[in-house]
């Protein structure tokens, strides 16, 4: 790291406490930055970089995680510095030392994810665009729901996958009939995590959960209780607590599908064909219901 005399002076600019890099430690379990521990002295610091375009991506995850952080029911680190030199991007967060099992109080995720859920938000979207892993994900505002998923979650995503030479079967009709999925469910918008799957779950030494590498925006609380069961689920414990707090709608079981064909198709988008017979029978799966 070259940088190291601008990241201690925004350390201390930004924390009011001297602070100097003593060891650095890289953290795996990404693949789109570089991750580290900054140990110093008395304390530590989550440090992630990248090439100094992905300024505007830590400025987007700032924003997500600072405004998760204000519902008390959901632990995330929290927000210490973006900076930038001229040869990297940064975003420093506190510092949780985790459990090395992933065992910890599945219940109070739940609990805590229907608080956050529960607050009705004033639109559909988000106050900018961010990304879904290293996807851009347009955030404009809006007041439909249903309209909001298909142009600015599906159609994207499916234009992506087009510029990859694939396009699922089935895709413009489901696109047509995507109301028919909505008939007795009026989502409100709530804040999303907006990329939780169990890489982005950990525990700490007390098994407290908390929750890292957001993708939020505004939008019906399904989209984040499906992608928790696109790579194989969370605890039961998780969903129980969860649905005694906060129930999910009639239908969920069918809509959890059409929600995770958005990540189905980033994956498509960036991960290539390994992804593209799931998500031709995730449309026709969908198509059969309506």
């Amino acid at each position: 790291m070259d940088d190291r005399a601008l990241i201690e002076n925004a350390l201390y600019e930004a924390t009011g406490k001297p602070f100097s890099i003593a060891s650095q430690q890289a953290i795996g379990g990404g693949c789109i930055n570089d991750a580290f521990r900054l140990q110093g002295e008395d304390r530590s610091y989550f440090l992630k970089s990248n090439r100094p375009h992905f300024a505007d991506a830590y400025a987007a995850e700032a924003l997500a995680l600072r405004q998760l952080g204000e519902c008390d029911g959901v632990r995330v680190p929290k927000v210490i510095v973006e900076l930038q030199s001229d040869t990297q991007a940064y975003l420093i967060l506190e510092y949780i030392p985790t459990r090395a099992s992933r065992s910890g109080d599945w219940e109070s995720l739940g609990r805590g994810l229907a608080e956050l859920h529960a607050v009705e938000q004033p639109f559909f979207g988000w106050e900018r665009d961010n990304l879904i892993g290293a996807t851009p994900q347009p955030n404009e505002r809006s007041d439909d729901w249903i309209a909001f998923f298909r142009e600015r979650r599906l159609e994207h995503q499916l234009r992506l996958c087009h510029s990859r030479g694939f396009t699922p079967r089935g895709a413009d009709t489901l696109l047509e009939r995507l109301e028919d999925f909505f008939e007795d469910h009026r989502p409100h918008p709530s804040l999303l995590h907006g990329d939780l799957w169990s890489g982005n779950v950990a525990f700490d030494a007390d098994g407290q959960p908390f929750i890292f590498d957001p993708g939020s925006y505004y939008g019906d609380r399904e989209a984040d209780i499906a992608f928790t069961e696109f790579f194989g689920g969370f605890s039961r414990e998780f969903y129980e607590a969860y649905n005694d707090s906060l129930s999910l709608s009639a239908g969920y079981s069918v809509r959890k599908t059409l929600y995770n064909l958005y990540h189905c198709l980033n994956h498509v988008y960036l991960f290539g064909s390994g992804y593209t017979s799931q998500a031709e029978e995730m449309v026709r799966q969908l198509l059969s219901e309506v």
